[in-house]
């Protein structure tokens, strides 16, 4: 099956209002920068997707990518590690007028959640958090002499990642840290949509390469030079 996608508008049209939506990297480092760019685009020419609940490592930085996603007021809450960044003066606006929700995860949590979700593991538990304001209201049981909260998995209605080599079929590569939360994702989500800098013929990655299985990918599409968030932010880029 060809899972390629002619382009990054098609390729969120079906990001719908109040979706759950995934968000891959780790600060800039894998963010599919071009794919929330194309959401933007997408909201501005219809007013929809609104309402959204986006997961990511952090709240975004400057205005650009996910911090200019929340800047169009399209996202309802965040579920992340860090709201506190190099530049989150978007998130940090939004959220002390009560405009988003934020519910906060420790970053190993985090990823053990979207784990979860993409296992089929709707709970599991650990010391993370225990004794702190996190753990309010959540079971506790002791295991072996410890205290151990527990969470519940985490799983988004879409994906939006960023690799750097995909074929046809969906396998994926990644390239160094740009792996961090993508292949979590991947498979945490009903419909994974993947940017890639380039697809190539089913069959030209090698098997022992591939990081992320086609299984995992309902469409990707080439975006050939792909912006990079801090070098966004450096040169003091807007997305409007």
């Amino acid at each position: 099956m060809n899972k390629t996608i002619p382009d990054l508008a098609t390729a969120v049209s079906a990001i719908g209002d109040a979706a759950v939506v995934m968000i891959g990297g780790f600060g800039g480092s894998g963010a599919p920068i071009e794919l929330i760019h194309a959401l933007i685009d997408r909201f501005r020419a219809t007013g929809h997707p609104k309402g959204l609940t986006v997961v990511n490592n952090n709240a975004g930085n400057g205005h650009i990518g996910l911090a200019a996603l929340i800047e169009a007021g399209m996202v309802k809450k965040l579920i992340c590690s860090f709201p506190r960044s190099a530049d989150p003066v978007v998130f940090t606006q939004a959220y002390l007028a009560g405009e988003i929700e934020l519910e906060l995860v420790p970053q190993g949590t985090l990823a053990e959640r979207i784990r979860a979700g993409g296992a089929g593991i709707p709970a599991f538990y650990t010391p993370s958090s225990f004794g702190t304001d996190l753990a309010v209201g959540k079971p506790v049981e002791v295991f072996e002499g410890r205290s151990y909260v527990q969470e519940r998995w985490l799983k988004a209605d879409f994906a939006l990642i960023k690799a750097d080599l995909g074929d046809t079929m969906g396998n994926l590569t990644y390239r160094a840290a740009g792996r961090n939360f993508n292949p979590l994702m991947c498979m945490a989500a009903k419909v994974a949509i993947v940017q890639v800098s380039r697809i190539v013929a089913a069959g030209q990655i090698d098997p022992e390469a591939v990081i992320t299985p086609g299984i995992f990918v309902q469409g990707l599409v080439e975006v050939r030079e792909p912006q990079q968030e801090e070098l966004l932010n450096r040169s003091g880029a807007v997305y409007a």
